[in-house]
């Protein structure tokens, strides 16, 4: 309330509403000359609401655009970080996702058709399982994987597959890429996938995602499902501003 009666006030002196010397008022006056503006003017209400989440949004891109600065040799570099694409590209796409989101299996087939048109793409694939325990486990097969030289085989098949991941589906698939099963099941509690899911984490609360996919492109933060063409204008301009 406290903020909202600061916002209100804010905008009555924008408009030229708050009587002069207003400045000079004390606390309890302050907070009576807002709620009768309000109580004159109930439209106040919403649009102080409107200013305070304009200034959160804004506020949020700006911290996110700082850690994006300052963690980009992470988001980037990460060696722990699966990568698809030209290993040597000029232009990064950080993508995060979950097995069981419907729009990253969506995403996936967008994603695909952009490096089959851009041979420059390099992709880095942050694994963040946020749909529960069965996500968790796909995510941590598919992490292992890398140990039998099948990563990217089976994080397409994964992607590819109807309904949901779990895991007696998530093996059956492993086997039909020519994965070990018993072996997956020993590596996927090695502690580098712990420790890739919990960057995954912690990169994906500082800038601001909400859920899957999300994408990081040169400056750009992008969170929901981009089509194909709209990633390659996303890297056309990355690559521009290079």
């Amino acid at each position: 309330m406290r903020l909202i009666l600061t916002a209100c006030l804010s905008l009555l002196c924008t408009f030229g509403l708050a009587r002069p010397g207003a400045a000079d008022l004390s606390a309890a006056e302050v907070k009576q000359l807002a709620l009768e503006a309000i109580l004159e003017n109930p439209e106040i209400i919403r649009q102080a609401i409107d200013l305070l989440r304009q200034n959160e949004e804004a506020s949020a891109t700006m911290q996110a655009q700082a850690l994006l600065q300052s963690e980009r040799d992470r988001l980037e570099r990460d060696p722990n970080a699966p990568v698809l694409g030209n290993l040597n590209g000029d232009v990064t796409i950080i993508e995060f996702f979950d097995y069981n989101c419907p729009y990253c299996k969506r995403a996936t087939a967008e994603l695909n058709t952009l490096l089959a048109q851009d041979t420059g793409v390099r992709v880095v694939l942050r694994e963040w399982p946020i749909l529960g325990e069965a996500s968790v486990y796909a995510t941590r097969a598919s992490l292992a994987s890398r140990k039998q030289g099948k990563y990217g085989e089976f994080h397409q098949a994964l992607m590819a597959a109807k309904g949901r991941l779990a895991p007696a589906n998530v093996m059956a698939i492993a086997q039909t890429v020519g994965l070990d099963t018993q072996r997956l099941k020993v590596d996927l509690q090695a502690p580098e996938i712990d420790q890739h899911i919990e960057t995954s984490m912690q990169l994906a609360r500082a800038l601001n995602f909400s859920g899957t996919p999300a994408y990081v492109i040169g400056d750009a933060i992008a969170p929901g499902m981009i089509s194909a063409d709209d990633l390659q204008s996303m890297v056309s301009q990355a690559r521009a501003a290079q």
